[in-house]
């Protein structure tokens, strides 16, 4: 399986940053996917525009970006997204348990919008298309902008899954990979 070994981008620190990149590094925390990213400051800097409409503005209820975003971490093999994001999920609310079941195939013991939410995740990853059948169940009780935000976040972080594992973006310290 790709994704795994030595790094293919440096992770950069503060003495490799110009007052511009040290800017953007403000509020990163330090994690590994920013510093690899900042070998290429001008794709950073745009990178985070999106992402942050993604992870702080988006219409999608927090509970389900973070089911949105694991899922599609763990169908795109992306440890380090996984991880980084069953911390923030569960500060969302979502269990131990729960984050179990986001990498396992079935969808049993969701409720029938979640369920719908990651059969539409699942679909996105593997077709890059929604079959209508999906489509309605996804849209049914959730806004038209709440649909459109799902479809770019799981787009987003295939991207970001990609990227790091491409990159061999190592896994912070102290955070999980995906469940034993």
């Amino acid at each position: 399986m790709s994704g795994s070994g030595e790094p293919r981008l440096a992770l950069t620190t503060e003495a490799d940053w110009d007052d511009d990149t040290r800017a953007l590094m403000e509020g990163s925390g330090g994690l590994n996917i920013f510093r690899a990213l900042a070998n290429h400051p001008k794709l950073l800097k745009r990178w985070l525009v999106f992402g942050s409409h993604v992870l702080a503005k988006s219409s999608l209820s927090e509970r389900d970006r973070e089911l949105a975003i694991l899922r599609t971490g763990w169908r795109c093999g992306s440890a380090y997204e996984f991880g980084q994001h069953t911390v923030i999920g569960v500060r969302a609310g979502i269990t131990d348990d729960e984050v179990r079941r986001l990498t396992v195939e079935a969808l049993d013991g969701w409720s029938p919008p979640e369920r719908a939410l990651l059969a539409a995740v699942d679909q996105l990853v593997a077709d890059h298309d929604l079959d209508d059948a999906t489509w309605s169940a996804l849209a049914e009780g959730r806004t038209t902008e709440q649909v459109m935000d799902l479809v770019f976040a799981v787009g987003q972080y295939v991207l970001v899954s990609t990227a790091l594992r491409t990159f061999r973006v190592p896994i912070d310290d102290g955070m999980p990979g995906f469940p034993s």
